[in-house]
């Protein structure tokens, strides 16, 4: 593998330098939860938002208003809201790419300050939304090694780094690829990689199955549990598609004109058919047909993934309904 300095060609900002170039991350096999992940559930958040407020010049309303939140440790969270809701805004508040107007982020405790936004950056990373964004060198192991070359590691760890990186996305023998001949589903994992190549604590992913073929879409979802299941990686995504949020969330945030409206479970979430028309949101296709189940009647519990409804529906075949 060879690998340059991309910095001269790829027109991204600078990648942040490591504090630590030693941390690897953790792996707990499926469905297990480090001590460390469990812990740091219950101790200070990796982030905290605290009445936040964004407004971009061109606006008279704020696009964010006293958002407070908290972000624990080896969580996996989805920020639900409709298109202009606030989701892009906030998330770039939380590595320090936007400063708010009012209120505070902090990352491990800290206020992102101008001093500490480098080391906030290694701890937070982003996918945005649109991988021509994010994804601008030669060749994809370039694009990759970005990161870690800009945290000054040395060229066998950044090798290393880019080879498991590439791995964990599924891209190996993809290195000398230019990432303009890649599908749009490629490039974001490309995208993914270059921050996975950074080893951050918390990634942040923006919209990231917009745009993709259900098969694409489905691939970055088992890509984002895996990198939190085995890799113990705080995760965070951003999206409207309601369908989405029950397969990937434990924890779901819903936004509507830059308001925090309501914080839960998917099943609380979802429970509340105001909320979501509140928040131009829908039940998930897979609610939908219990609530007209309910409206014919039937005894049903509203079910939100196919394997609960499964379970709901033999349930009430074995009572007869």
């Amino acid at each position: 593998m060879h690998i340059s300095n991309p910095q001269a060609n790829s027109g991204k900002a600078e990648a942040v330098p490591a504090e630590d170039t030693d941390r690897t991350y953790r792996n707990t096999g499926p469905g297990q939860e480090s001590a460390g992940q469990a812990a740091g559930r219950s101790g200070v958040p990796v982030i905290e938002v605290k009445e936040l407020c964004h407004r971009y010049p061109h606006l008279a309303a704020n696009a964010l208003d006293s958002i407070s939140l908290k972000v624990y440790r080896g969580e996996r969270i989805a920020v639900l809201g409709a298109n202009g809701a606030g989701k892009s805004t906030l998330f770039k508040h939380l590595n320090g790419i936007l400063r708010p107007l009012s209120g505070e982020v902090l990352v491990r405790g800290e206020k992102i300050t101008k001093k500490n936004v480098r080391t906030c950056r290694e701890t937070v990373g982003i996918v945005f939304q649109d991988p021509d964004d994010q994804v601008l060198a030669p060749s994809v192991e370039e694009d990759v090694a970005f990161g870690p070359i800009n945290m000054g590691l040395p060229r066998e760890e950044v090798e290393a780094r880019v080879k498991e990186a590439l791995e964990m996305v599924g891209l190996s023998g993809f290195e000398e690829r230019a990432p303009h001949h890649l599908s749009g589903g490629q490039k974001k994992l490309v995208a993914i990689a270059g921050i996975l190549a950074m080893r951050p604590e918390v990634i942040v992913l923006d919209e990231p199955t917009a745009g993709l073929d259900p098969l694409s879409s489905a691939r970055i979802l088992d890509l984002i549990m895996k990198m939190n299941r085995e890799l113990g990686i705080t995760m965070l995504l951003s999206t409207h598609d309601v369908d989405v949020v029950p397969y990937f969330a434990e924890k779901v945030f819903v936004l509507h004109h830059g308001k925090l409206e309501a914080e839960g479970s998917p099943e609380e979430i979802f429970s509340n058919p105001d909320l979501l028309r509140k928040a131009h949101l829908r039940l998930p296709r897979v609610a939908e047909v219990f609530e007209m189940l309910q409206q014919e009647g039937i005894n049903a519990g509203i079910q939100i993934t196919a394997e609960s409804a499964k379970n709901e529906i033999m349930r009430l075949m074995g009572s007869g309904m």
